[in-house]
């Protein structure tokens, strides 16, 4: 019967992958409901202060009723004109700290949009080539742990890079009793893959030479 260890890994690093994925996902609509909510209180507040103002003061439409009835002097008009706008001025510290809170209860989405930070592919293979001897994915995971504190770095997204890696034959991967190390690759094979590929390309030149010297 063929060996089914290959297809098996397959299977297994890509549902390693769509769980990382889901993962990523769930925090980042989490990050976005926190700031909801944080928007949400925002309103919350807002609205408890106008209200308060609003009892304090009165009815608006009161306002001009009253004065009308009493015949209140220009000075008495100018008074309850300067009150009035109290409330506009009200809505509108409202709305700036409805924004700043926006501001302030965003995730840090844009941070990982923004700046020219190296994946966590590059850091891998950089980390592989410099260690020169096998490493099994925790160590690498505590490597780049240490090497980038203010990345969140976790094990099984470095395991399966490390699988993708293995995949494209851009790493090694060994096996000693039940554990499992990962090393860079030899120049060695890299020169042999390419030796075929140089050997056809001068065989090419070999059999268009003919042709253009007659």
């Amino acid at each position: 019967m063929p060996d089914s260890t290959p297809l098996q890994s397959q299977y297994a690093a890509q549902i390693q992958s769509d769980l990382d994925s889901n993962v990523a996902e769930r925090e980042q609509i989490a990050g976005q409901i926190s700031a909801l909510q944080e928007q949400l209180s925002v309103l919350e507040n807002n609205h408890a202060l106008l209200a308060s103002m609003q009892q304090a003061i009165g009815p608006a439409s009161n306002t001009p009723a009253k004065a009308t009835a009493k015949g209140k002097d220009k000075a008495a008009k100018k008074t309850a004109g300067a009150t009035a706008p109290r409330i506009p001025q009200a809505r509108t510290a409202a709305k700036s700290a409805g924004r700043a809170g926006k501001k302030q209860a965003k995730p840090a989405v844009k941070a990982k949009a923004s700046g020219n930070a190296p994946t966590l592919r590059d850091l891998v293979a950089n980390h592989l080539a410099q260690s020169g001897e096998p490493r099994s994915a925790a160590e690498i995971t505590a490597g780049l742990t240490d090497a980038h504190p203010q990345r969140n770095i976790a094990g099984t997204v470095v395991r399966n890079t490390l699988e993708n890696l293995v995949a494209k034959g851009q790493a090694q991967r060994t096996r000693q009793n039940r554990s499992v190390f990962y090393t860079a690759p030899d120049a060695t094979d890299t020169s042999t893959a390419k030796g075929p590929a140089d050997s056809d390309v001068k065989k090419g030149a070999d059999a268009v030479t003919p042709a253009t010297t007659g």
